[in-house]
């Protein structure tokens, strides 16, 4: 089959699911309220609470939730074949992923931006409140540090890719001054702020920065990392007007030409995709389509970290609740596009079924690898773009991502610890301070108490992020479901993906349960039991909380006739 049909079926179905769909559940189930005052305007305070253009919030929304997982899942999942992977992208995308990210924004901007761990204590109940903020640190803690190793491990590999990488933060940082400041129009700022970016990616093969390989017995890797957590604490401290908010606008922005460029080059050449359609022939130990599918993509189909960001920071900046569309569901399209994209990449970007399988050879392959290096040799055989610098534009693009990701990540962890301080009466915890430090601390125990002197400890639990992050999406449609039970609107079109993700992240947890028993890897039994305990609990929750709903509006229906 050819590459442009795929993209053309991808596209257009994403784009309908917008026009139409998010519209419906916009205006029927959310009833979106253009003159509803919102908590960026409640407790506007030049920090946290900002009120924000829908574009550049857009941007910032995109690019935390986006991070690398939207390349990593995708690009992995095609060992399936590419069919399943497109079918549950392009349909999770709309009919899942829009809803939830919109539907989070919805939820705490009714409720003075608070984050969904917090909601469910009021929502749900006190004990799905503790056992979320448990979920919710667990989460943080995988993408921190994991994020952290692919980031070292690509800057590493790709050395030319340094220069634009850092150099983005520059730009970031002045664009933010002109934005906030409204020195010149946003229009302006967008173009200067690309020209510098793709600039910067230009320069990038002539200037390779690499580090030293040891540093006091420090590997490279090690370094990055260490480097990576300073920024990402630093950042996370900045007034997000300052960094956060220009730097994922910007980064928006290049996505989105990156994508054009792909897609541009997949008309232009025409690829055809090498990879099965269904692949019958899967390497010795890989593991069952169903449910694995529906864990291995997370970002790009649903994802429960979407919940954190949209009701953590977005929900924050939102300068009208009727902005929550554009910014939740259009970014969930955004991300839709950019996994659309690496499937693409990972089955149309080789040359022979015969080169694909070489890199296929066993479950967990593929990645951003396959990502940079398919999507380069169609960028080159598309539009003519040299192999290397098609190559650092796209590891750009993706180190990006999971730096943005980074940025929020901690932030969001600081706001975890924030709450527990006052959840449980501790003062000093509750300031940004002592909160962003247990934050990095956290994430660097994880990293090089688990992983040793290399810092890559983080891979050690990143086989339960998938279900564990499944699992944080049930919780946050839980919180919109109950919600919507309360305000006597339909409930269908969250109930039905929180009933999909139960059934298959417990189905995932108790296959991969059996997997870690089988190999003796106790640390990942025991923790895969807690999470699986957590799922079971998640799903008696709901059942009961919405029964107990339905009953308590059906007597009050009762006693008013």
């Amino acid at each position: 089959m050819n590459a442009i049909l795929l993209m053309l079926l991808g596209l257009g179905a994403m784009f309908l699911g917008y026009v139409f769909y998010s519209k419906f559940v916009a205006e029927k189930i959310f009833k979106l309220d253009p003159n509803f005052r919102t908590p960026a305007h409640e407790f506007e305070d030049g920090v946290d609470f900002v009120p924000t253009n829908k574009y550049v919030l857009w941007g910032h929304h995109f690019t935390s939730v986006a991070g690398a997982a939207p390349i990593i899942g995708p690009a992995i999942a095609v060992i399936w074949g590419w069919v399943p992977a497109f079918l549950w992208v392009v349909f999770g995308t709309i009919f899942f992923a829009g809803v939830h990210d919109a539907g989070a924004i919805w939820a705490s901007n009714r409720n003075k931006a608070r984050s969904i761990g917090a909601l469910t204590g009021d929502v749900v109940g006190k004990r799905s409140q503790s056992l979320f903020m448990i979920v919710i640190f667990l989460v943080l803690l995988m993408v921190n540090a994991v994020f952290a190793t692919a980031i070292s491990g690509l800057l590493i590999n790709f050395p030319s890719s340094v220069v634009p990488v850092w150099g983005a933060i520059f730009v970031a940082l002045i664009i933010g001054q002109f934005i906030f400041r409204k020195w010149m129009n946003l229009g302006t700022v967008s173009i200067l702020g690309v020209i510098a970016l793709y600039a910067l990616i230009y320069t990038g093969p002539s200037f390779p920065i690499t580090l030293p390989e040891t540093v006091f017995g420090v590997s490279d890797n090690a370094q990055w990392i260490i480097i990576l957590f300073l920024y990402a604490a630093i950042a996370s401290l900045l007034p997000v007007w300052m960094l956060l908010q220009p730097r994922d606008y910007i980064n928006g922005l290049q996505l989105f030409i990156g994508l054009i460029l792909v897609y541009g080059a997949v008309l232009i050449s025409g690829p055809e995709l090498v990879a099965p359609a269904f692949n019958t022939n899967t390497p010795e130990g890989t593991p069952s389509l169903v449910p694995l599918l529906f864990v291995t993509i997370a970002c790009g189909a649903i994802s429960g970290f979407h919940g954190l960001v949209a009701s953590g920071t977005t929900s924050k900046q939102l300068d009208k609740e009727t902005d929550a569309r554009f910014v939740g569901y259009f970014g969930a399209i955004g991300e839709g596009s950019l996994s659309l994209a690496t499937i693409i990449a990972a089955t149309a970007g080789f040359a022979t079924l015969a080169d694909w399988q070489a890199v296929y050879h066993s479950f967990g392959q593929g990645g951003v690898s396959a990502f940079v290096e398919g999507g380069a040799n169609i960028l080159n055989n598309g539009i003519g773009l040299d192999v290397e610098l098609s190559q650092t534009l796209l590891t750009v693009m993706a180190v990006l991502f999971a730096g943005t990701t980074m940025d929020t990540g901690l932030r969001l962890q600081r706001y975890i610890f924030q709450e527990w301080g006052n959840i449980y009466n501790i003062k000093w915890m509750e300031k940004a301070a002592p909160a962003t430090l247990l934050a990095v601390a956290s994430c660097l125990l994880l990293a090089f108490g688990a992983g040793g002197a290399d810092g890559a400890g983080g891979l050690l639990i990143w086989p339960l992020f998938g279900t564990t992050n499944q699992l944080l999406a049930g919780l946050t449609l839980l919180v919109i479901t109950t919600m919507l039970v309360k305000l006597g609107r339909p409930m269908y079109v969250t109930l039905v993906p929180l009933l999909f993700l139960l059934v298959m992240t417990i189905y995932a947890l108790l296959i991969q349960l059996m997997g870690f028993y089988q190999k003796s890897d106790w640390f990942l039994f025991g923790l895969d039991l807690v999470v699986l305990v957590a799922a079971i609990w998640i799903a008696l929750e709901a059942a009961g909380t919405l029964t107990r709903l339905r009953r308590e509006i059906r007597q009050s229906t009762q006693s008013a006739e």
